[in-house]
């Protein structure tokens, strides 16, 4: 089934001349009937396709293509993409040379086709050793908006960012867990598309805009995990928020076991959230209808589906090169050979990747450094004022994490053991007090390192693993 695209991929290992890229280029055209238009280096290949009436396809339809060797162009990706389904709009992006940048985006008509495109092209070998990266492409809309007065209502914040940015279609605040009168300090705004929310953003960056009088924080919010209808027709789980703190996981339960007695499995609360696991799904789908905007405890809660969250990707794409230099969105994906590359007697995590960069090594550090000069100005800046692509460690980024969830910051305890060799190993255990509860006081990894350092941020990256 898959030989087709690699034979026609095989024939052109070779570098092609100007003419028979040009040429090759026109015959899919010919073929296809699309337009194609290079601009602010990118090639755009379609958008919309021939004879297409109506708005452009919705949000989930397009798909990230990372890894795709240089050389290689609409020619050869076009068929192999149209295997999954009909493209709306193919980008390539592009080099001055005349080479790809090595990777594309590829907007589909269905969200269906682009779930079937990860599927069966994800780790695709696109020429011989030369595998491509799949994954669906985070067109995110809503900002992160920090350090806001705690006394400023949902109204009152959605009215000064209509005000000061354009687009803006909802803001989410949450209550304060301890005082629901007051808001966290920050909120959500929701745009009316990516590029609304990047204008916002770059409007809002510097530093230096007030709301209220407050210099206010802003970055990407962490985008929304689409989850496919078929997985969230399972989900028997609900997510509830806006509890008091006191509110404990025997009040919960035999609040949502009124309606129906003894349909709720068991309950997990952290802080002023929680999730509730029912024995039947149609239980729970009946208890989020009943539920929702019912107060438990004198607090008006929310409860949703709970969306399952595949841990161990999440990992990958927040550690190993999601990166957002301007509104583009690169991933970076893991190196089938990356596993024999390890030495021994090293922690297969480290040095992480985070946000697309490695962790300076010895041989790395002068490419993190600049030159001082005389007479540069210096301003003093809270860590917290910056956005987590400026942390190039997980410890740092636990830290900078806590602090945008206005949580107390996580306290480390270092414990040691005598390996089979005598040699000292470290284990840190991580705790967060804001979180901490009867069932899960604390995060221990279950691997023991050589040095503090490396102790410490393997512990950072395993509490981060299950947030």
């Amino acid at each position: 089934m898959h030989e087709e695209p690699k034979a026609a991929a095989n024939g052109y290992g070779r570098v092609r001349s100007g003419a028979q890229n040009e040429a090759a280029l026109l015959a899919l055209m010919m073929k296809t009937g699309y337009s194609m238009v290079q601009e602010n280096g990118q090639r755009k290949f379609g958008g919309p396709p021939p004879g297409w009436e109506g708005p452009p396809p919705p949000r989930g339809c397009e798909v990230f293509v990372g890894k795709i060797p240089r050389n290689m162009y609409e020619d050869e990706l076009v068929p192999v993409f149209e295997r999954a389904g009909k493209i709306y709009e193919f980008r390539l992006m592009m080099e001055f040379s005349g080479e790809n940048r090595g990777y594309a985006f590829v907007m589909y008509t269905a969200k269906e086709e682009a779930q079937l495109a990860v599927k069966i092209l994800n780790n695709y070998e696109i020429r011989p050793g030369k595998f491509i990266g799949v994954c669906v492409s985070l067109d995110n809309c809503r900002l992160f908006i920090g350090a806001i007065p705690k006394e400023k209502k949902k109204e009152e914040i959605l009215s000064e960012m209509k005000k000061v940015t354009k687009g803006v279609v909802d803001v989410i605040v949450y209550p304060n867990a301890t005082d629901k009168t007051k808001n966290r300090g920050f909120a959500f705004v929701e745009y009316e598309s990516h590029r609304a929310a990047a204008m916002a953003r770059r409007q809002l960056i510097p530093g230096t805009f007030q709301l209220w009088g407050h210099t206010i924080q802003v970055d990407w919010a962490d985008p929304e995990k689409e989850v496919d209808e078929e997985t969230m027709q399972r989900v028997k789980v609900l997510y509830v928020r806006n509890l008091m703190i006191s509110t404990t996981e025997e009040t919960i339960k035999a609040e949502f076991n009124k309606f129906k007695p003894g349909v709720v499995e068991r309950v997990k609360k952290l802080r002023d959230y929680a999730f509730v696991h029912f024995f039947h799904r149609e239980d729970a789908v009946a208890a989020m209808s009943i539920m929702n905007g019912k107060c438990i405890d004198g607090a008006s809660i929310e409860v949703t589906l709970a969306k399952p969250v595949n841990k161990e990707g999440n990992w990958k794409q927040h550690f190993n090169g999601q990166i957002s230099p301007t509104a583009d969105k690169l991933l970076g994906f893991p190196n089938k050979d990356d596993g024999h590359q390890k030495s021994k007697g090293k922690s297969a995590s480290l040095p992480i990747r985070l946000n697309g960069q490695r962790s300076p090594g010895p041989l790395e550090g002068e490419r993190c450094t600049y030159p001082f000069f005389p007479g540069i100005k210096l301003t003093p800046i809270s860590m917290y004022s910056l956005n987590s692509s400026h942390f190039t460690s997980a410890v740092m980024h636990l830290e900078y994490f806590c602090n945008k969830n206005n949580w107390t910051p996580p306290e480390y305890y270092l414990y040691s053991t005598t390996g089979w060799d005598g040699k000292i190993l470290l284990v840190y255990r991580v705790l967060i007090p804001s979180i901490a509860d009867g069932s899960q006081s604390y995060f221990m990894p279950d691997k023991l390192c050589t040095t503090v350092e490396s102790a410490k941020e393997l512990a950072a990256q395993f509490t981060l693993l299950h947030l």
